[in-house]
């Protein structure tokens, strides 16, 4: 998949719309880009995409889950006055951002547009601040038609997004809603565009899981669903920008990062940083001494457990219109993801699996052999 097919794939999937539990467009169109890649799809009870890619291993092969959430931050309508909607945030939307912006209200019958306003400060006596941003309640959307229509159109708990085209800030970087976590989804795109020419003894599981901002719904059952061996999560992480320390985030071009912490399996973060250098790419760790708040933090508990990593892609100006992504980045991240899966052997879980230290083992037989005397 050469820059500018996944640019173009990275924009596509950017303009779509897909608060969490609305992801129906976003599974959709991954069906299609995915459907000349993968041999199978699958849709679990949440409505996760899952694509197969069959590996060339003895059966029953091994299977490695790569997940990345479809779903966007996003509000519904919670209130219609006078031709003016009120909204309540779904998941993650900063009210700072919402002033004078440009949205889409999503009705049964059609999209419409509008705009978030506010009383002017010549009314309101605010002269502005950090200390005077309007909450949720305050704000509202006026769509710019008579009342009457309003209440024909829309109803409590339609679906409200930002309106945000794709700015090309330079050849490699892009800005604009949703790159998370597009742009991981892309980076799974690219990873299956690679292993089209690479042997891979393991089955690869994509997933384009739901309601990660809700909870991480849709990594909880699609694990579940899938029952694999092996993990990846791909989300997006924090780049570098003003207000923001340098010595914790990345440039965004210079991603992925890998995390390292209680949530991620130490032999499976070894095995990706050995093939990161033989691909000369930088991993730098990523410290995450708790729960990541990604998809992994519910594959890793699921079942018996799931040995995961994450690979994350740094963002700037996270949880706004305006997320910036580099294109190489994601690329780069697909790349590590294909070669990585196809250097995968069929007993590669024998060489991370937890082992019994030789104590704990000799006190094991010890305590067998004692209860077998006691018999």
């Amino acid at each position: 998949m050469d820059k500018k097919k996944l640019k173009e794939h990275i924009k596509e999937l950017s303009q779509l719309t897909g608060p969490s539990g609305h992801e129906g467009n976003i599974r959709a169109y991954m069906r299609e880009q995915w459907a000349d890649l993968v041999d199978e799809f699958q849709v679990d009870g949440l409505g996760s995409l899952v694509g197969i890619k069959y590996g060339t291993g003895e059966a029953p092969r091994k299977k490695i889950m790569l997940s990345a959430h479809m779903d966007e931050i996003g509000l519904l309508v919670s209130q219609i006055k006078d031709g003016y909607l009120r909204l309540a945030d779904i998941h993650g939307c900063d009210p700072r951002i919402m002033l004078a912006k440009p949205v889409l209200v999503h009705t049964k019958e059609r999209t419409l547009k509008g705009v978030v306003a506010v009383p002017p400060p010549h009314i309101t006596n605010q002269a502005g601040g950090t200390n005077s941003y309007p909450s949720f309640n305050e704000q509202w959307v006026d769509l710019g038609i008579a009342s009457e229509e309003v209440e024909k159109l829309v109803r409590v708990g339609d679906m409200v997004t930002l309106e945000a085209p794709v700015v090309e800030l330079t050849d490699d970087q892009i800005a604009t809603k949703a790159m998370d976590d597009r742009a991981a989804v892309a980076s799974v795109t690219t990873c299956l565009h690679y292993l089209q020419s690479r042997d891979h003894v393991w089955d690869v599981y994509a997933v384009a899981s739901v309601q990660e901002e809700v909870g991480l719904h849709g990594a909880m059952t699609a694990a579940h669903h899938t029952q694999p061996d092996l993990a990846i999560a791909i989300d997006v992480g924090f780049a570098e920008q003003p207000g923001m320390s340098g010595d914790n985030h990345l440039a965004v071009e210079k991603g992925p990062q890998i995390g390292i912490g209680p949530n991620f399996h130490d032999g499976l973060l070894k095995g990706l940083q050995e093939t990161a250098k033989e691909l000369e790419i930088s991993l730098p760790l990523d410290p995450t001494p708790g729960g990541s708040g990604t998809d992994a933090w519910a594959i890793q508990v699921s079942r018996q457990g799931v040995p995961t990593s994450l690979l994350s892609i740094p963002i700037r100006n996270m949880h706004s219109p305006i997320e910036t992504v580099s294109v190489k980045c994601v690329n780069r991240t697909g790349r590590l993801m294909a070669e990585f899966i196809s250097g995968l052997v069929a007993d590669y879980l024998d060489t991370i699996a937890w082992k019994l230290d030789e104590d704990e083992d000799t006190e094991a037989n010890d305590g067998a052999e004692t209860n077998g005397d006691a018999e």
